[in-house]
């Protein structure tokens, strides 16, 4: 088949990877969002579909809307059998869903219809999910309520975060898409109606997620943690007074009496802090506002904390 790939960040390359290699089928172009300033220089950046493209020798294209003419013109140059779509990051407009012979297919990273919409990876984990996976959909006018062709599960580690999950999820798409096109070339692809009734939905992410309410539970708050990584990423100023960003953190076996919030104590593993319902939180990875990414120890050994001899209630010096 000739295939139209339209993709733009990191999750969408072992996608276009696995059609690039592919002796079967051709990708006859690359839709991809336009280049973004990006950085302290703000130089343009091409996006990392972009990159995989022109090393393939894909001619690609990059649209600042899909809605003026230009880039159905240029579909219809390309005349695409089949479309490709992996976070491409806009909404395809009816004229383009209905072009191809084969129609147009999505590559999605949940169980759908659980979790329709911009940040699945991040709210399975947010959620406290223990499994998740990708779909291989057709696609619809409705957002993500396309019928399912294949789908394939996957745990979600206890401690893995969601840019963890999000490389892990992006290769397993790139396998199942290649089963998926070839069924489809064969003409053996299924066709399975979503559950409309159940769908949960998954909006995206924003700072008003980030600051941490100590006392909700140690499991919710290591969920939150992993779950914005790596934006907008849980905040604190219980230790230093000020924002504080919190990478990585892990339940601890124990509980306290103390009140949510309250620094237990510290050592080379990171800081202990009380949380809801007795649970107890230790933060192992930071970064302290106008400063680096690092481990909590290190934030320790230049900002060491006084306890009172009671336990808790800590101060900076």
């Amino acid at each position: 088949m000739r295939i139209l790939f339209m993709g733009t960040p990191e999750f969408a390359v072992p996608s276009l990877e696995m059609l690039a290699g592919s002796a079967e089928h051709t990708i006859c172009g690359v839709f991809s969002q336009p280049d973004r300033p990006k950085n302290r220089g703000m130089k343009l950046q091409p996006t990392p579909v972009k990159q995989c493209a022109e090393a393939h020798g894909i001619p690609v294209f990059q649209p600042e809307t899909l809605r003026d003419g230009a880039a159905m013109q240029s579909l219809r140059s390309l005349d695409p059998e089949l479309i490709v779509v992996a976070a491409y990051g806009r909404i395809l407009p009816p004229d383009m869903l209905a072009y191809p012979k084969y129609g147009c297919i999505n590559v999605h990273s949940s169980l759908l219809p659980r979790y329709r919409g911009a940040a699945p990876i991040n709210w399975a984990i947010l959620n406290g999910d223990t499994v998740t996976g990708v779909t291989i959909m057709y696609m619809a006018q409705a957002l993500d309520a396309g019928d399912i062709i294949l789908q394939r599960e996957t745990a979600i580690g206890a401690e893995e975060d969601a840019a963890q999950l999000y490389s892990r999820l992006a290769c397993l798409g790139g396998a199942l898409l290649e089963e998926a096109v070839n069924a489809i070339a064969a003409g053996t692809a299924p066709r399975t109606p979503q559950e409309h009734a159940s769908h949960t939905v998954a909006p995206m992410l924003s700072k008003a997620l980030s600051p941490v309410d100590w006392s909700r539970s140690a499991k919710e708050l290591h969920c939150q943690i992993r779950g914005l990584i790596p934006w907008p990423a849980a905040t604190t100023d219980l230790i230093s007074g000020e924002a504080m960003k919190l990478f990585a953190a892990r339940i601890v076996e124990e509980e306290t009496g103390q009140s949510p919030g309250t620094l237990l104590r510290a050592d080379d593993q990171g800081l202990y802090i009380a949380c809801g319902a007795g649970s107890v939180l230790c933060v192992t990875e930071l970064q302290p506002s106008g400063g680096k990414r690092m481990k909590a120890a290190d934030y320790l050994r230049g900002h060491p904390i006084r306890f009172s001899p009671e336990g808790g209630a800590a101060c900076p010096r």
